[in-house]
């Protein structure tokens, strides 16, 4: 598998005007379809003309209620009515806060207060939260993003309703109104895996910058399903933006309990999911295969399909195709990000006839640092830096290892009201630091070893990764999370050895009558000990009752976690 030419990808000057030149392009087409309840057989379709109708006209509202330059807070689940608030905040010039629905109201009307928001968008199924938020941050302007007049509030459908009007009185103020890509356009709450986030400051610059050179590298199709949330910038940035440039129609999903049946009706060619998503279909698909008895059968024909491959002979869609079929039978690849993916995972969609392109980003690059690409992927990589990013390597070791450090148009301002944060985050050349370990190859390949936050300094001076680790369990049967780490006593002692806490899949574990999961594992344990070197050798196995902490991108919040061991 060689490399190929970059693929032809526009950057658009500013959000109004991708909105403008891409809507016009693909006019006539569907961008977004969504059920008003999932049980609806029709979805309701909505062309790439009548969202920018929309979002000109809720621009319009916005200016006129003085928003421009204003911060914003937008809150609440995925929905047609959030995304037109993305598009039309940024393009109308105001500062838009995208945050995470699920947080305690306590913690919300805190990061509003501090990111000194004028106004909050938010669900009108988050009452309760909101009203905290509108009192502890003192904020008298809310608006329902799917309220009716009878929920007493002012709703969007009202602000487009009155753009609407302005517009057809001759305001012609969204189009007048001057704006800066280089100002500050979006404050994104960070997910806080090893603390407390920070509020990075990104301008429209940066985030169009971004998904431009990420879309010379990916070749997006038809038709996809979205399901991450908004207020990420892996959901916004490549969800949404390099979606809406490629003229996707981008299913909104009801939920995680109705994928499975919306994937079969939808039928998507594509998907940008984070690896929960793939590890969950999985471990249904081989349950499915072990229920049926044919593990053997579709392991030899993995083998067989993945040698006829070799010689030209592409036989997956036929050999696999009940698999393809719990898809919706016309899904081609799947974008994979927000958190890090094992390459068993990789290949065994590859054998199934699925291509799951895997990269790297942080939100403080806006996000997007590296892509693998449609028909080139380099395994056990993150793909190749973006063209327009410089990667520095900050003191390697033997291996080439070292902290992954960027510069690029991508990059952020920086953290919000954090000055000495915002300087400690960047060395003295002006490259970020990514507080990721890892290398990079002689074609421009990326690899991840692990995060330094992470690192794990035995008191005999010994480094340890435990990403490193953790990849070798979590491929195991039985094994839906795995986190290793150097534990303490009660008594605060170091147990100068490592340990490996595992999570059960209780589905696996049910199906195949594994009732004692230590012993299970314990020979997994033992093969790894043989062979690693002695300081990376598991000491101890813990087996959790309850899933590991996590944010809404199910990543593993490791400070949450309780280390002791006895």
């Amino acid at each position: 598998m060689k490399n190929y030419a970059l693929l032809e990808s526009a950057e658009y000057v500013n959000m109004r005007e991708l909105v403008e030149i891409t809507c016009e392009k693909f006019r006539e087409q569907t961008a977004y379809s969504y059920r008003i309840n999932p049980r609806d057989k029709q979805s309701v379709k909505v062309s790439f003309e009548k969202l920018r109708e929309d979002v000109r006209a809720l621009g319009t509202a916005f200016i006129s209620r003085g928003y421009t330059g204003k911060h914003i807070a937008v809150t609440g689940k995925l929905s047609y009515q959030w995304i037109v608030t993305y598009y039309a905040l940024i393009a109308s010039g105001a500062v838009i806060v995208p945050l995470d629905a699920e947080w305690e109201g306590a913690d919300l009307a805190n990061t509003v207060a501090f990111a000194e928001c004028a106004a909050l968008i938010s669900d009108r199924e988050m009452s309760a939260k909101s009203d905290v938020i509108l009192a502890e941050a003192n904020i008298n302007d809310h608006i329902l993003l799917c309220g009716t007049e009878e929920d007493g509030k002012e709703t969007w459908q009202s602000l487009v309703d009155l753009g609407s009007k302005k517009i057809a009185e001759g305001d012609d103020s969204y189009f007048e109104n001057d704006i800066d890509p280089d100002k500050l356009s979006l404050i994104v709450f960070t997910s806080g895996t090893t603390g407390k986030g920070k509020g990075v400051m990104l301008t429209q610059h940066m985030i169009l910058s971004d998904i431009a050179e990420g879309l010379k590298y990916v070749q997006v199709s038809p038709k996809s399903i979205s399901l991450l949330p908004l207020h990420h910038t892996f959901g916004s940035t490549v969800n949404l933006l390099g979606q809406l440039i490629g003229g996707v129609e981008v299913y909104l999903s009801s939920g995680i309990r109705y994928v499975l049946k919306e994937l079969k009706a939808e039928k998507p060619t594509h998907l940008i999911l984070v690896p929960l998503y793939l590890e969950t279909f999985h471990r249904k698909i081989m349950a499915n295969i072990k229920e049926q008895g044919k593990e053997k059968l579709v392991k030899n024909m993995m083998t067989v399909s993945n040698n006829l491959r070799k010689i030209g002979v592409d036989k997956r869609r036929t050999f696999f195709k009940t698999i393809l079929d719990a898809f919706g039978g016309e899904l081609q690849f799947v974008i994979s990000g927000g958190a890090p993916i094992t390459q068993q995972l990789i290949d065994d969609f590859d054998a199934w006839g699925v291509t799951v392109i895997n990269g790297y980003g942080i939100t403080e690059c806006s996000p997007l640092i590296s892509v693998n690409r449609n028909k080139y992927q380099v395994k056990g990589s993150v793909g190749l830096v973006l063209p327009c990013d410089e990667i520095k390597i900050a003191d390697p070791n033997d291996n080439g290892e070292g902290e992954i450090r960027v510069k690029g148009p991508n990059v952020m301002l920086g953290y919000y009201k954090e000055p000495q944060a915002t300087m400690e985050a960047f060395d003295s050349e002006g490259y970020f630091r990514t507080g990721d370990f890892g290398r990079i190859d002689e074609q421009g390949a990326l690899y991840i070893t692990g995060r330094l936050k992470n690192l794990i300094i035995l008191s005999n001076g010994k480094n340890v990764y435990p990403e490193e680790i953790e990849k070798v369990f979590s491929g195991i049967p039985g094994v839906q999370d795995a986190v290793v780490y150097e534990g303490k006593s009660k008594r605060g002692l170091e147990f100068n050895s490592i340990v490996l806490e595992v999570f059960p899949d209780a589905e696996y574990c049910k199906a195949n009558n594994l009732e004692d999961m230590r012993a299970y594992l314990q020979k997994f344990v033992d093969d790894y000990n043989r062979t690693a070197v002695s300081y990376k050798k598991v000491g101890l196995l813990k087996i959790r009752k309850e899933d590991f902490p996590k944010n809404t991108l199910r990543k593993i919040q490791r400070f949450k976690m309780d280390r002791t061991i006895d």
